[in-house]
């Protein structure tokens, strides 16, 4: 009886060593990153906000231009 109980014991620590031998490590080689430096550009904005008293509507128009000249506006109006 002695002797099965120490087998039995030795098959457990046995069996818990291997187990805990058994290591998986996941490699994964992430694409290579891109930096693009951009250089400062000065560019002025320019907000105009209008309301309407009577007609309960309101507009808002805003214009961008940059250092080469480009310009650009988008207005937006809403009403009640």
């Amino acid at each position: 009886m002695r002797k099965a109980l120490l087998a039995a014991a030795a098959l457990t620590l046995a069996g818990l060593t291997g187990a805990s031998a058994q290591t998986t490590v996941i490699e994964r080689d992430a694409p290579d990153r891109v930096v693009v430096d951009r250089p400062a550009t000065t560019s002025s904005t320019t907000v105009e906000r209008r309301e309407s008293t009577s007609t309960g509507c309101s507009s808002k128009t805003v214009t961008k231009e940059n250092d080469v000249g480009d310009r650009k506006t988008v207005t937006k109006e809403s009403c009640d």
